[in-house]
This record gives structure tokens, C-alpha cells and sequence, in this order.
């Protein structure tokens, strides 16, 4: 018996040698008959006609004569005439009948293979899944990303067009170490201090969020120090009212009393932003592309509206960081909804409401973490303290635009949106 198991492990290693060898480009060709083969079959390439006939010749036991001169050709058409030639040609090209299996080890093989498919639907079974709620939830915030997020910029143009020549501020100087960084926002249009519609304040936005679509006026002022703010300042408020029409199709957060939605908009709005940027942000030379060579954003650019690397290091580190997390789409809005619906942020009456659905939020992407990202344990938690960097961040743009704002000549360049967002938030 030994002897047998030993022989039938060194023909399973020569046959694996020889399909290892095979060329899959290669034609299969039956080694008795000439057939099409369809794999190796005791030991040899065989066709299914061949396979039959020795597993059958084998277990009969069967002894045949040539009633020619023993030398037959065997042949497609004619491997019926001789079953001498034909079985001698069988155990000439390597077929074992050791390898032919009893019917118990037929039995026990099909058993095995039953057993094996139902294990795998046990594991199927009990493999975690999202609840119909929870992808629901997931669905609906990635269709209020894609309804408020347009990957084309095209609106970019309707901005009061950027301006980069005059003169380099020193921060700009120091910024030149730095490749490059984008505007807050990769998504983002804003009116103009001229444009009708921009009177609109955040109330009114949350009451009836909707697309607008009229043209700013240009108002550059090329001997300007800050000669970038008006075209940023445009990108940042349109970046405002679609964080306003993302946070609107969040399930829950139409619940909440206009009071808490406009407090957590005021303080979240230039994290979202931040958040959304990061589809826009190329690792390769730190950019920020929406679209044409115009609208490629550096941190000169950025340095020319008025900030310092004090809060442009820092939010290049950001968004390198959570590029690098190659989070999927899911996730992405899912940790912009939670940043949204944070129940310590100043202004929040109904702490309790805001952090219901937040926790809700939470659950969701941890449970998503642990389906398609199985062995990434620590990526929820380094996602939560992307979220703890964004405040920091948030504090610091809110330090630069304070002292920006408190500049006529500066605060004028600015929408009515974005004075009313950031230059009023709650305390």
C-alpha cells in the first residue's frame, strides 16, 4: 500500500512538472489518438475518448490482440479498429492505472468536494454584510457627492479669472519649497460681490439649495499684493454652496432645526472643502488640477489670496496623508458626512440629534472597513484622525481670515457667502 501511495505521489509530481511545462498557446493534442485533448488524464494529455477507454480496459482487467502486426497508427478516425495498439499506446505515453480512482475513492472524492462547497457557503453565509439601511445610507451620499461635485470644473471659468503676475509676497517665496497646492475646494464656484445672486445668505441656501448659474463680474486689481483672492475667493464660495447641498441630502440632517444645520455648516463648511479637495490633489507634483492649465493650483496661488504656509504645510501634509489612504468612494463621502455632523461643533443645541446621526455614520463605515478592507484594522482609525488634523486646519484658516477680513481693501474682494460663513461663525 505504501509502495502505491509512493508511486501515485511521484506520478502527480512528474504530471504537475509536465502541465507546468505545457505551453498554454499550444494546441492540446490527444498523446494516443491525435484528438483535441482536454488535459492531463492519468498521467498523460488525452482527449475524453482515450481517458474512457483505459479507465475501462483497466478496471476489466481486459487483454487485447492485434489482428494486425501490432504496430497499428493510432488515429482519430480509426482508434476503434485495434484496442491492443491502442491501449499499448496508452501506457507507452505515460497513463498510470494506479492513478484510476475505486469507485469508494470516487465516492469519498465527490464527498470531499460536497463537503468543500458547503463550507464555503457556511463562510459565505456568515460573512459580514451592510445592512439594506446601511447601503441605502451609502447610496444616497454618494449620489449627493456626484449631484455636487462636477469632476469637469466646468464652472471654473465663470469665476473672476485668476491672476498670478505681480508681486511675490514672502510667504509666496517660501512656498516656492513646496510643489504646489491646490485651493481648499476641488469642486467650487462662487458669485462674485457683484453677482445678483450671491446676496443669497445661508439661510436662504438651506431653504432652497440650487444650482446657480450667472457669471461674476471681473474685478481684478493686477497691482494687487493679493492678486489671486478674487478668483479664490470665487472658487470658495461656490465650494460653500455645494457643501451646503451635499450636507441637504445627508439622511437626518434636514431634521435638525435650521439653527443647528447653519451652526454645523458655519463651522464645518472649510473642512468639507478640504475634504473634497483631495479628489483634485495629484501626489505627483502637489497640485491641486480642476481642469485647464488656468484652474492648476499652487501654493503661490494660494499664498496671493492672502494665506500663509502657517495653514498651507500643514494642509499639503493633509491631503498627501489621505491621498495615500487610497480610500474608496464610500468611504470618502462617509467621512465628509462625518465631519459635517459633529456634535461638538460651537452653536449645537441638539447635541444629541447631531450625534445619533453621526454615530449612525460611523457604524456604517466601520462596518464597510471590515468588509472590503479585511485586514485594515487601522484604517478607520487613521481616517478619524484625519478628521482631528481638519481642526486644527480649521482654526488656523479661521485665525488668516480674520486678519484678511479685517482689510477693506481685502474683505470687499470677498462674496456675501463667504463674509457671512466664515466671517460670522458661531462662537
Amino acid at each position: 500500500m505504501q509502495a502505491n501511495v509512493f508511486m501515485m505521489e511521484t506520478a502527480v509530481s512528474t504530471s504537475s512538472q509536465a502541465q507546468d511545462e505545457f505551453d498554454r498557446n499550444v494546441p492540446r493534442i490527444c498523446g494516443v489518438c491525435g484528438d483535441k485533448a482536454t488535459g492531463f488524464h492519468f498521467n498523460a494529455m488525452t482527449c475524453e475518448g482515450c481517458k474512457g477507454f483505459f479507465r475501462r480496459s483497466m478496471k476489466r482487467k481486459a487483454s487485447f490482440t492485434c489482428p494486425f502486426n501490432g504496430n497499428c497508427t493510432i488515429t482519430k478516425d480509426n482508434r476503434r479498429h485495434c484496442q491492443a495498439c491502442r491501449l499499448k499506446r496508452c501506457v507507452d505515453i505515460g497513463m498510470m492505472k494506479e492513478f484510476i480512482l475505486t469507485d469508494e475513492e470516487v465516492q469519498r472524492k465527490k464527498d470531499l468536494i460536497q463537503k468543500r462547497k458547503d463550507e464555503e457557503a457556511m463562510k459565505e453565509a456568515q460573512r459580514p454584510r451592510l445592512t439594506e439601511e446601511q447601503q441605502n445610507i451609502i447610496a444616497l451620499l454618494v449620489e449627493a457627492h456626484h449631484k455636487t461635485y462636477d469632476d469637469s470644473y466646468s464652472d471654473f471659468s465663470r469665476f473672476r479669472p485668476p491672476v498670478r503676475e505681480g508681486p511675490v509676497t514672502r510667504s509666496a517665496s517660501r512656498a516656492a519649497s513646496l510643489h504646489s497646492l491646490s485651493d481648499a475646494s476641488s469642486d467650487s464656484f462662487s458669485h462674485s460681490p457683484d453677482s445678483g445672486d450671491s446676496k443669497m445668505n445661508l439661510g436662504s441656501l438651506l431653504m432652497m439649495y440650487q444650482e446657480q448659474g450667472s457669471s461674476p463680474d471681473s474685478a481684478d486689481d493686477e497691482n494687487s499684493r493679493l492678486s489671486m483672492l478674487p478668483h479664490l475667493a470665487d472658487l470658495v464660495s461656490y465650494s460653500i454652496q455645494k457643501v451646503i447641498g451635499f450636507a441637504k441630502m445627508i439622511p437626518g440632517f434636514r431634521d435638525l432645526t435650521a439653527e443647528d444645520q447653519i451652526a454645523l455648516l458655519k463651522s464645518s463648511a472649510i473642512e468639507v472643502i478640504m475634504l473634497r479637495s483631495n479628489q483634485s490633489f495629484s501626489l505627483e507634483d502637489m497640485s491641486w488640477s480642476c481642469g485647464g492649465p488656468d484652474f492648476k493650483y499652487c501654493v503661490n496661488d494660494v499664498t496671493k489670496a492672502g494665506h500663509t504656509l502657517e495653514l498651507l504645510e500643514p494642509l499639503v501634509k493633509f491631503q498627501v496623508g489621505l491621498k495615500k489612504l487610497n480610500l474608496h468612494e464610500e468611504e470618502h463621502v462617509l467621512l465628509m458626512a462625518i465631519c459635517l455632523l459633529s456634535p461638538d461643533r460651537p452653536g449645537i443645541q441638539d447635541h444629541a440629534k447631531v450625534e445619533v446621526l453621526q454615530d449612525r455614520l460611523s457604524e456604517i463605515l466601520q462596518a464597510y472597513i471590515r468588509i472590503n478592507h479585511p485586514g485594515g484594522r487601522l484604517l478607520y482609525a487613521k481616517m478619524i484622525q484625519k478628521l482631528a488634523d481638519l481642526r486644527s486646519l480649521n482654526e488656523e484658516h479661521s485665525k488668516q481670515y480674520r486678519s484678511l477680513s479685517f482689510q477693506p481693501e481685502h474683505s470687499m474682494q470677498l462674496t456675501p457667502l463667504v463674509l457671512e460663513v466664515f466671517g460670522g461663525q458661531v462662537t
